[in-house]
């Protein structure tokens, strides 16, 4: 049930009466990047957007902003398959977006995973329609329950990230509407969704926050959606085509192409009064929503639960999928007297990726701390990276870096004129990267000055982030210069993928004091500049590093070993070029295991990637970006805690066996010719076996289908009950999966599913409720049931299925 009864339309009409036709367009274009204007005739309050597919950041943006919640990532949270689960996470998500005042949720991303190159692939759900449906609704009935509007982004096409601002996705029809629109209709129709973001492409030839016939005729129209349509940030382009189409809010302000030319437009009868007042309307209905009207307590003020880092912790366990187990798991602390942590990702463990949705966790358990924990401390740990596979280094820190004219943690930032005199100069915050820097009238230099305090001797590693002309000075060392450029004046791709470079330079143990001169790129379309500093110790060549933790494996009871990526490998606004784990990572992990077969590998990342070496460790954990409680998840389900992932995305063999791996758009233009055979669909009608398939994962026990009965038909929609029996020794979860086998060569594919739990030797029942809509097609006629016989089976996995029965006929 939805809340869209709640919102009294009179009071919105004697509202929106009361406005002007310049407070009217004020209104529909942001006051700032994460703001609305008030409007005192409306008795409308400011409304304020946050980021918040990984938990709400707040209103800002950048390497300084306060800390937040990291949630695990939307790939973790599919791979629950549960509903109440997506539900729980949503309104965890919401209570705490009231608590730090945000109203607008730009979340869920509910994109597919059509190619599992997508730069945010770990930012959406699942390759599935149905499976990401199901989450999205569970998600945005959460956020919507703490009086938090959910934004489901981005309508639509928009699943990857190459020439995103401009490609045109050609879709058909069919493929449109049975496999992209789903998600977005369930969130209309289902969940009662409170706001859309249009995306930055163009679908079928018109770019979307011009797509009348997709935001007005589908969206509005058709699905009966009442609330506000957002544009991406910077995606609106025009004043009449936009605001004809549907679009209601342009996004970030005060600048855009609406504004004076919206008024002129209507003005000179161009754009119809009424279109205005649809507009304002919906975002007076949002406001009043979510409590901004008056300034009226909104519903849902309820506190964020004191218990809410265990409860994060608990949604990292349900996302965690155990591919392979030897036996090795889970591990017993009273066999074991050492233990090897290993790997990258154990050194420099990667809780969320990267883009717009990040957050500055409030604290991350670190691997090694999860591990302390649940072994003890009688357990010895030893703990070695093995390979460095990162482009950037981790940001300068306050324990390293002080500013020398007042000691503070941090650094001193000058702003030069021409001739190298002193304009202006603040104290800077460690922090990932500062901006905006704002360049000032008669600024054309900068210079940052820190006293690094030096804990071994050796060779250092400094990194700048940003663009321009670097020259760094070091005592007793030759200045090292670098020029780092961007091609073009998107703000977006500076900010969310600065480039880096990085120095490196011989210096004792101690302190010493360094410079950074930067001649910063004058391109952008504002005055202003983005800059950072990251850092490294001194560190073995990657060789050094791996005979060391081969030695280490070597020595051990078992080794955990954690591989993966991080945010710069997986991140909005570029596209992976390959799906090989980032430098001699593979290497790694065949020598470790053949140095120890009793290894678990757990690899932390967000999307898949190529495991030539799947079957050489022990046992192996999927962990994903589980967010900031995520390592002592991690180290819960090694062991004991039941792993209750199972995967929302098929992870291939080689990249020649994925149906569609390209995201390169050829001559703007990307081609879904391959319609709705992606993710398992796909490797079904090629015949492919994947390495692991869709919806797989283990438990800690085993589960036999005993029975199952299906009522109901295609037209009237089916119940399905299945009978299961946990035959192991422990109580467990299992993820009853129910598939469609249609008539003819059309492959299988996901209608539901279930979660279930049952001690040892105890037999429960799933039941799986298919509505008749799930069972249609498209066709020219619009939706329509389908014809000829028809088979449900039943099972763990899309390659798993134990049980077969025939549909029933419709009487």
């Amino acid at each position: 049930m939805t809340r869209r009864q709640t919102v009294d339309e009179a009071d919105l009409t004697r509202r929106l009466d009361a406005m002007s036709l310049k407070e009217k367009v004020t209104l529909l274009t942001g006051g700032d990047a994460w703001t609305l204007t008030p409007v005192a005739a409306a008795g409308l309050a400011s409304l304020t957007l946050s980021d918040g597919p990984v938990g709400p950041r707040g209103p800002s943006f950048g390497g300084d902003t306060p800390p937040a919640l990291l949630f695990p990532s939307p790939s973790s949270l599919a791979a629950a398959w549960d509903e109440d689960t997506a539900y729980e996470t949503g309104r965890l998500m919401g209570l705490k977006a009231r608590e730090i005042g945000v109203h607008v949720l730009l979340a869920p991303t509910v994109n597919l995973h059509r190619s599992p190159l997508g730069g945010r692939h770990f930012e959406c759900y699942s390759e599935d329609p149905h499976l990401t449906a199901r989450v999205t609704v569970g998600f945005i009935r959460g956020v919507q329950s703490a009086g938090v509007a959910a934004t489901v982004k981005h309508f639509v096409g928009n699943d990857s990230e190459t020439e995103r601002m401009t490609y045109d996705a050609r879709i058909d029809e069919k493929t449109l509407r049975e496999v992209y629109l789903p998600p977005f209709e369930a969130a209309v129709r289902e969940a009662g969704v409170w706001a859309v973001m249009a995306a930055y492409n163009s679908v079928n030839g018109t770019t979307m926050t011009e797509n009348g016939r997709l935001l007005m005729e589908v969206l509005k129209q058709e699905w009966g959606f009442d609330g506000v349509v957002v544009s991406d940030w910077q995606a609106a382009r025009t004043t009449e085509a936009s605001a004809l189409a549907g679009l209601d809010l342009v996004m970030p302000g005060p600048d855009g192409p609406w504004g004076d030319a919206l008024i002129a437009a209507v003005e000179q009868g161009a754009v119809p009064p009424a279109v205005i007042d649809d507009k304002v309307r919906r975002i007076l209905r949002l406001a009043a929503r979510v409590g901004a009207l008056d300034e009226v307590a909104g519903p849902g003020h309820i506190p964020v639960p004191p218990d809410v880092r265990s409860r994060m912790r608990q949604l990292a366990v349900q996302g965690s999928v155990l591919l392979r187990n030897d036996g090795l798991l889970p591990m017993r602390p009273g066999t074991l007297r050492k233990v090897a942590l290993i790997g990258p990702n154990a050194v420099r463990f990667a809780t969320q990726g990267g883009g717009s949705a990040q957050v500055t966790p409030e604290h991350v358990v670190t691997p090694l701390d999860g591990l302390r924990r649940a072994l003890g401390e009688d357990i010895e740990i030893t703990v070695h990276p093995g390979v460095f596979p990162h482009t950037k280094l981790l940001p300068l820190d306050g324990g390293t870096a002080t500013d020398p004219v007042t000691g503070e943690p941090g650094v001193r930032l000058d702003y030069l004129d021409a001739d190298g005199n002193l304009v202006s100069d603040e104290h800077k915050d460690p922090a990932n990267w500062w901006f905006p820097i704002i360049l000032g009238a008669g600024v054309e230099e900068l210079t940052v000055r820190t006293r690094l305090g030096l804990r071994d001797s050796g060779t250092h590693r400094l990194s700048v982030i940003g663009t321009g002309h670097f020259t760094l000075r070091v005592p007793g060392h030759e200045p090292l210069t670098h020029e780092q450029l961007q091609e073009g004046d998107d703000i977006a791709a500076l900010l969310l993928n600065p480039p880096s470079h990085t120095f490196a330079f011989p210096a004792v143990r101690g302190e010493t004091d360094i410079m950074l001169s930067v001649r910063p790129q004058r391109n952008l379309p504002y005055p202003v500049t983005l800059l950072g500093l990251g850092y490294d110790v001194p560190r073995g060549t990657d060789e050094d590093e791996l005979e060391a933790a081969v030695a280490a494996a070597a020595e051990a009871d078992a080794v955990v070993l954690m591989v993966g990526s991080d945010s710069d490998t997986e991140a909005e606004n570029v596209d992976r070029t390959t799906l090989t784990l980032r430098g001699r990572q593979d290497e790694l992990v065949e020598r470790v295991c053949a140095a120890n077969p009793r290894t678990a590998v757990v690899v932390n990342a967000g999307s898949p990637f190529l495991l030539p070496w799947a079957e050489r460790p022990a046992a192996l954990l999927w962990s994903w970006f589980p967010g900031q409680e995520g390592a002592d998840a991690i180290a819960d389900v090694l062991t004991g805690a039941e792993p209750g992932g199972r995967l929302p995305t098929t992870f291939p063999t080689a990249e020649a066996d994925v149906p569609v791996l390209s995201t390169q758009p050829v001559d703007g233009t990307l081609d879904y010719s391959e319609g709705d055979l992606i993710g398992h669909r796909g490797y079904a009608a090629h015949g492919t076996t994947p390495l692991f398939p869709f919806g797989h994962g283990l438990s800690y026990t085993t589960w036999d289908y005993e029975d199952f009965v299906v009522t109901g038909d295609i037209e009237r929609g089916l119940s399905i009950r299945v009978t299961l029996r946990n035959t192991g020794g422990r109580a467990g979860r299992e993820v009853v999966q129910a598939y469609l086998d249609p008539a003819g060569d059309e492959p299988q594919r996901l209608i539901g599913f279930a979660a279930v739990e049952a001690g040892a030797s105890e037999a429960v029942i799933a039941t799986i409720t298919v509505p008749a809509e799930t069972l249609t097609v498209w066709s020219a006629a619009g939706w329509v049931p389908r014809t000829g016989p028809h088979r449900i089976r039943v099972g763990r996995s899309a390659a798993d299925l134990r049980l077969t029965a025939a549909v029933p006929r419709a009487s």
